[in-house]
């Protein structure tokens, strides 16, 4: 692993095998990503990229650190974690929504009382209502969080939803969008400016393959 390379976090799971598919798609050699093993920093052959796997939240200190100088991650992640950092492009995959649901037919903004409201991300829930005016008791869920309000535990959840199957089968429903979701490109501050041209003519591939 050469210094002078470009090293890329990519969220595992999902997005890394969007990213892989996207670098395949340009053309980049990725036989080393396919056959990874257990193996947590792989090279791109042929076009002095080094990728780092890592969870969604570790691309973020990665990144803003300058240990990479580039990260594939979820808006969901940024919103939840935020740092210092660019993000520079949407990469039109992993694409989902975070949702206020609940109990079907409960309505949720009857009433003057105080309501809980139950989320992995937390301050995302809590951004979102303090947009709204109102002030909500958050609880923090690391499980399933679709089972808080089944419990009684909470008036509502706050949560990533992509078909939206999870919600119907346990009773619950969409009552509000909060935000859109995607992959995004996020780039250290320093590289941008240390590792720029190299950055550029990568992003600039990107954007042309994901335009199409």
């Amino acid at each position: 692993m050469s210094e002078c390379n470009l090293r890329i976090a990519l969220t595992k799971g999902r997005l890394e095998k969007d990213t892989v598919n996207l670098f395949e798609s340009l053309g980049f050699d990725v036989n080393a990503l396919k056959e990874k093993g257990r193996k947590l920093i792989l090279p791109v052959y042929g076009q002095n990229i080094d990728v780092v796997l890592a969870k969604a939240a570790d691309v973020i200190t990665y990144v803003e650190h300058g240990v990479c100088d580039l990260g594939v991650v979820g808006k969901d992640t940024i919103m939840e974690y935020g740092g210092k950092y660019f993000e520079i492009a949407d990469l039109g995959f992993g694409k989902c929504k975070f949702a206020l649901a609940g109990r079907k037919g409960y309505d949720f903004y009857k009433g003057y009382g105080v309501k809980t409201v139950a989320s992995k991300y937390t301050n995302v829930a809590r951004a979102f209502f303090e947009s709204k005016g109102m002030d909500v008791d958050i609880v923090k869920i690391e499980g399933s969080v679709e089972l808080a309000p089944l419990l009684g535990l909470a008036d509502g959840i706050v949560d990533i939803v992509e078909t939206g199957t999870t919600l119907k089968e346990n009773g619950l429903e969409v009552y509000e969008d909060v935000a859109d979701v995607s992959a995004r490109l996020i780039v250290n501050t320093v590289s941008m400016k240390l590792k720029k041209e190299k950055i550029d003519s990568l992003v600039s591939m990107i954007e042309s393959k994901i335009r199409r």
